[in-house]
């Protein structure tokens, strides 16, 4: 992390410029995290579970962020670290709805279906598993790039903690697991965002320098 923060960015960011290998893993990621918001946020909603609604959410935000992405890969660099600057916007703000989320959650002490939980939050693990795959030879591209890969990255770990909140609202027979881990979720989102703010930031200024 901290090399990638405290370095100056690499010369030749602009080879990435209408990289066609990426353009089709971008096609490829975005499919599958339009799929799995559909069928998690039908899930998230019928078992009562924050974590699943907050991950069904980040499925949303980041099959919009793949479009973006898409969008602006063959652009200049300064419009596609623009672009990366809008998506961690973007996760920033998706995190505070997380955080509104378990608020609410909390103070209904809402119980949700472990069984529910445990079966999506694998299937959840399997698709992000994929992307993040498909997305790990791009990890340390230009700030577009970067912001594609934490986005699974985070997913990924989500994922964990939403299957680890199954486990603990089966075992103690209340929401409260389902609760913490939608707030980790919220936390990991604002993080991304500001390391994705702070990536994109970097490369406009050297692009105006």
């Amino acid at each position: 992390m901290a090399d990638a923060c405290c370095s100056p960015p690499p010369l030749n960011l602009d080879r990435h410029r209408d990289n066609k290998a990426y353009r089709r893993v971008l096609w490829a990621v975005l499919a599958i995290n339009a799929v799995m918001f559909l069928a998690e946020i039908g899930a998230g909603l019928a078992a009562g579970s924050a974590s699943l609604q907050a991950d069904a959410l980040d499925f949303l935000g980041d099959a919009a962020n793949y479009a973006i992405s898409l969008l602006v890969v063959g652009m200049a660099l300064r419009y596609r670290a623009a672009a990366a600057l809008a998506k961690g916007l973007t996760m920033g703000a998706f995190g505070l709805w997380v955080v509104g989320t378990v608020v609410w959650h909390a103070a209904h002490g809402t119980l949700p279906s472990a069984f529910t939980m445990g079966a999506v939050g694998v299937a959840a693990l399997a698709a992000n598993v994929a992307s993040f795959g498909l997305l790990w030879a791009y990890r340390k591209g230009d700030a577009n790039m970067r912001s594609a890969w934490i986005c699974t990255r985070n997913d990924v770990l989500g994922n964990i903690a939403v299957l680890l909140a199954a486990l603990g609202v089966f075992g103690t027979g209340t929401g409260w697991p389902d609760v913490i881990v939608a707030a980790i979720m919220a936390g990991l989102a604002l993080q991304g965002a500001v390391v994705v703010a702070q990536h994109s930031t970097a490369e406009l200024r050297t692009r105006t320098a």
